[in-house]
């Protein structure tokens, strides 16, 4: 079945990426569509990011996830390395949970 699902994901993804190729020329957005379609993009990918760091499964995380991923976060605006971003991130919330905070 995730084999199955996989191979649909994918065969719509080349889909998706090849009408757009031969549509090209075809197809015309207007100038604030055009301006909008990256910013539609941002959300979606703030929106994730904020369903993952805050949610497991069905229900809240807990504080410890959405404390690593603030502090990642806050590291990563002010231009750390990417490895102290992440190893910040995730001792942040190893510690706490290890505190019983989770």
């Amino acid at each position: 079945m995730l084999i199955a699902a996989i191979l649909t994901l994918a065969v719509g993804t080349y889909t998706m990426r090849l009408s757009g190729v031969m549509l090209r020329d075809r197809l015309e957005l207007s100038d604030s569509l055009q301006r909008l379609l990256p910013m539609a993009a941002a959300s979606l990918l703030a929106a994730l990011a904020t369903t993952a760091a805050l949610m497991e499964g069905a229900g809240f995380a807990g504080i410890a996830r959405p404390a690593g991923v603030a502090v990642g976060a806050l590291l990563a605006w002010r231009k750390a390395p990417f490895v102290v971003v992440v190893l910040a991130a995730a001792g942040t919330a190893a510690l706490l949970r290890l505190a019983g905070i989770n």
